[in-house]
């Protein structure tokens, strides 16, 4: 795979699946070089015998979800201030009709149970900023005045004077007449030109305030949605679920913050009980390592029941959503580097429904029809229809995308604890020169799904070793919480171990010529290695957290994630902190990082940079404009390959390949 193929990537989004079963729609997304950002429709899928057809041709149509009765899908689509607006058309095609005008795009949205409406959450700009004045540019907006603990997000930027609000408008009437712009010779000549069509007209806004909701989702004559309130001085991840009133004229909470719930996805099953994808973060609101994402049952009056257990399932991550069908409710499950499907009763009992080796994305249901999208070890994304016994692909969207197939390995360390990964070579006898590839998170995984990282890697030459130690997601929550207060500790022990297992078990694997690179806790760990181990050519860190004492200032997470990973006592902190051992560091670094990353702020790059070139160090320091933490999964495709060529040269300078 070279860089180019990632045009080749056709991920697909979250299926919906008509309510007798017929259909299905679901969105692609792929990068696009010439356009420069990612593209996708939507697609029909008539079940069962398979036959697809694109429904839209919009540039990056997405989110498609259809009416109670099948008739009709609401979607995505950007508008031309690239804004995502609720957009709704015909099930069988046509064109499709805007239904939202929002200043900043809709982010989630629900069709009511008689399809005559829609629920969606909005940010809301205060006046004066993001445009709301038209020749106001935003360096000459007024200051903000922050007095809570957080005051930016990720790949959003400020929250607090943007939040978003719950609102609901009639479903566009798809057989009314057009908007006519009225013609120039019919107006007085002493009118003003007519203003744009107002769309959305009738919506109603149910909430206000300086609170932010999400997870819009039907409950009757009620719209459920979690609540999410900038604390004044100390972080508190507990949600609040509230049930606010169509016609505006109340809200009644459901989950308050005594529940110690961080809510992930909400569901409402046929008999009105919710299902809830929560993580329990407990009393102190911040207890997050590998807290366990469960699903939970909320039946009218009762307080929140877990169902499952978050040692022996992991609901979290991944596109994570729940599903309700009858009394049972479907949720993805990862374990091992994969993800499966599985359905749970209210009794707790757990059944896979798609398993093996796949990561299931997304997925819907009607009756016992299911249809899911997921990644293969050779494609990014397929759409697939659940079997009694098998699942049966539906598309082919990942044929012709090459790639090679990595060996999977599980190897015992130092201390007898076994660490899972994989190995991915190019073809031929050797010897390869070897790149040990370090996830993110750390509560994250490397997958079997084709991995464009590694993949471009392999096709330049080199062979790729990566695994899932210690901190990790997947393997129980012992498994993720055991850094909890010492990160650089097994984890390094793991990851190391596991190179030097791979290395040994096969000749073509060149021990003397290694490389080290990561990104984000991959990145933190990369640097901690070549403090301490000297053996790599060269090393590349990415978008890391390598200053737990300015992250807590800077970053977007930065109010809770260093406490509970690296504690808060200065001496503890220094025991695991990358700066405060690069002077230690002799191997040639890359840092490359992205100008707008507030996961992981530009500054954590900059200091580090900074001190391995005033102790003369080799490094280079690679900074991407307008983009964030996610530039390696979403960023611009020109910047992507960029990144990638930056990335291949500095391997050829310092690790040659033939």
């Amino acid at each position: 795979m070279r860089p180019a193929d990632i045009e080749k990537l056709v991920s697909v989004g979250r299926p919906d699946i008509a309510p007798d079963g017929s259909f299905a729609v679901f969105a692609t997304s792929r990068p696009d070089l010439e356009a420069n950002r990612a593209v996708g429709q939507l697609w029909r899928v008539d079940l069962p015998d398979g036959a697809l057809r694109r429904l839209t041709r919009g540039t990056a149509d997405a989110a498609p979800q259809l009416s109670p009765d099948g008739s009709q899908i609401a979607f995505l689509r950007r508008d031309a201030k690239d804004k995502p607006q609720l957009h709704v058309v015909s099930s069988g095609g046509g064109e499709p009709v805007q239904g939202t005008d929002t200043p900043l795009g809709v982010e989630s949205f629900d069709w009511s149970a008689d399809g005559a409406s829609l629920a969606y959450t909005a940010r809301i700009p205060e006046t004066g900023r993001y445009g709301t004045v038209d020749g106001l540019d935003a360096a000459a907006e007024a200051p903000r005045r922050i007095t809570g603990i957080r005051w930016h997000a990720n790949g959003i930027g400020y929250v607090a004077d943007r939040p978003a609000q719950l609102f609901v408008v009639p479903a566009p009437d798809l057989d009314a007449e057009p908007f006519y712009e009225p013609a120039a010779a019919v107006r007085p000549e002493s009118a003003t030109p007519p203003k744009k069509k107002v769309v959305a007209a009738d919506a109603i806004a149910l909430t206000e305030g300086v609170a932010s909701h999400s997870n819009a989702v039907f409950l009757g004559d009620e719209v459920l949605t979690v609540v999410d309130e900038i604390e004044p001085d100390r972080r508190d991840l507990r949600s609040r679920l509230v049930a606010v009133r169509v016609d505006g004229s109340g809200e009644r909470e459901l989950v308050g913050r005594g529940a110690d719930l961080s809510i992930v996805d909400v569901a409402v099953a046929p008999d009105g009980a919710v299902g809830l994808l929560a993580s329990d973060v407990g009393p102190s609101g911040v207890d997050f390592v590998a807290s366990g994402v469960a699903l939970w049952l909320l039946a009218e009056g009762d307080a929140p029941r877990r169902l499952t257990d978050g040692d022996t399932t992991d609901f979290g991550e991944v596109g994570s959503h729940i599903t309700a069908v009858g009394d049972d409710f479907l949720v993805q499950d990862r374990y091992r580097g994969r993800v499966r499907l599985v359905r749970v009763t209210r009794t707790g009992d757990v059944r896979e429904l798609i398993g093996g080796d796949v990561e299931v994305t997304g997925h819907a249901a009607a009756g016992e029809q299911i249809v899911a999208s997921l990644a293969t070890a050779d494609s990014v994304g397929e759409l697939v229809l659940a079997g009694e016994d098998s699942s049966r692909t539906l598309t082919s969207f990942g044929d012709d995308v090459g790639r090679v197939r990595p060996l999977e390995l599980t190897i015992s360390g130092r201390d007898g604890y076994p660490i899972h990964g994989w190995v991915a070579q190019p073809d031929g006898e050797g010897p390869f020169p070897v790149i040990l590839q370090i996830h993110g998170g750390p509560h994250a995984s490397y997958g079997i799904h084709l991995f464009d990282e590694t993949q471009v890697l392999v096709s330049a030459g080199y062979a790729v070793v990566y695994s899932n130690p210690r901190g990790s997601a997947g393997y129980g929550r012992g498994h993720g919480r055991s850094i909890r207060g010492a990160m650089g500790t097994v984890d390094m022990a793991d990851v190391l171990d596991f190179l030097d297992g791979a290395l040994a078990r096969d000749a073509r694997l060149d021990s003397q010529r290694v490389g080290i690179m990561g990104g984000s806790y991959g990145g933190y760990l990369t640097a901690w290695v070549i403090a301490h181990d000297h053996r790599f050519s060269g090393a590349i860190v990415e978008r890391g957290y390598l200053d737990p004492v300015s992250f807590q200032g800077t970053s977007d997470i930065g109010s809770f994630f260093g406490d509970e990973y690296v504690g808060t006592d200065p001496e503890a902190i220094a025991r695991q902190s990358p700066m405060a051992v690069v002077s230690q560091v002799t191997t040639p670094t890359l840092v490359i990082h992205s100008e707008l990353d507030f996961r992981c702020p530009l500054e954590q790059a900059t200091r580090y940079y900074a001190a391995l070139k005033r102790q003369g160090t080799d490094a280079e320091l690679f900074i991407f404009p307008g983009e964030n933490h996610e530039l390696t999964r979403s960023g611009q495709p020109r910047h992507r390959i960029e990144r990638f060529d930056a990335v291949l040269e500095w391997w050829k300078r310092w690790l040659p390949a033939a």
